[in-house]
């Protein structure tokens, strides 16, 4: 993954939280000058404009979605003020926060969406081990994304981490990004961040369950940044599942699998990708 990729991976991952440049430059491997000066030319726009842009786009959707503690979202934001926050906002979509709190929508404004960045380098990819897994209980939160737009799926498991290693009934300390409902006429999948539990009861409020049956898996290793996966996946299913003589199984189209070898807070490190086969 270039050095750009990985620096809005971590933005993407961190936004919420008290993130400095010093932290992308690390993560993206660059100086804080050089990165500074690439990003603007990648992407038209300073590292500190993209960051404030998409904590007001989080900040403007749950205002549309109704919320009603305007001064909690401006926290939320990195806002020390309901003032500072109005005024900023007012900056970013040219309206007010209270104005899209009471229309209940932001199709009038202008949301910084996440920046995707292509990445078609090819990887190298280990032959897969097999592994007959039995029956588990994950449950998480899911969202529904489209194949060409899964730059959300970072603040998804921003949202998710907050609850990790909390979760009623959790357990081990491992993490499942788990493929479901792919929709090849539409372009659509549904993805969770989610954690093995020992049963549904007393989850979180909006978390989802997925049960998956006992069955086998080949299991795949993919080493490096994990804006890169994709590449991975579709080395699995365009190269090798049409050469292994294998034929995927039902249910889940994959899972990701993320253990102590991979580090949440660089996106580096190992995870495993794990892909049915019918019996």
């Amino acid at each position: 993954m270039s050095a750009i990729g990985r620096a809005i991976w971590f933005i993407e991952s961190h936004f919420a939280e008290d993130i400095s440049l010093d932290d992308v430059a690390e993560t993206a491997g660059l100086s804080r000058y050089h990165l500074s000066r690439v990003f603007g030319l990648a992407t038209g726009r300073s590292i500190s404009a993209y960051v404030r842009g998409r904590r007001l786009s989080e900040a403007a959707l749950a205002l549309a979605n109704g919320t009603s503690n305007i001064l909690q979202v401006a926290l939320d934001a990195g806002y020390g003020s309901h003032e500072a926050f109005t005024r900023a906002f007012r900056e970013q979509f040219g309206v007010t926060p209270e104005s899209i709190r009471k229309q209940r929508h932001v199709c009038n404004v202008m949301l910084m969406e996440p920046i995707r960045m292509d990445d078609t380098r090819t990887l190298k990819i280990e032959p897969p081990r097999f592994v007959e897994s039995p029956a588990l209980l994950l449950a998480g939160l899911a969202e529904v994304y489209a194949y060409n737009r899964t730059e959300g799926i970072p603040s998804l498991w921003q949202r998710f981490n907050a609850y990790f290693g909390n979760i009623p009934g959790q357990r081990g300390n491992v993490a499942y990004g788990v493929c479901t409902q792919a929709d090849g006429e539409t372009g659509r999948f549904r993805y969770m961040a989610a954690a093995e539990v020992q049963d549904a009861d007393a989850l979180p409020a909006g978390f989802s369950t997925l049960k998956l049956p006992k069955q086998r898996y080949a299991v795949f290793i993919h080493r490096g940044h994990v804006s890169g996966i994709a590449t991975t996946a579709h080395y699995v299913f365009g190269t090798w599942f049409p050469e292994s003589g294998y034929e995927h199984g039902e249910t889940p189209d994959l899972f990701e699998r993320y253990d102590e070898r991979f580090d949440p807070h660089s996106g580096m490190g190992v995870v495993e990708i794990w892909v049915p086969l019918k019996a």
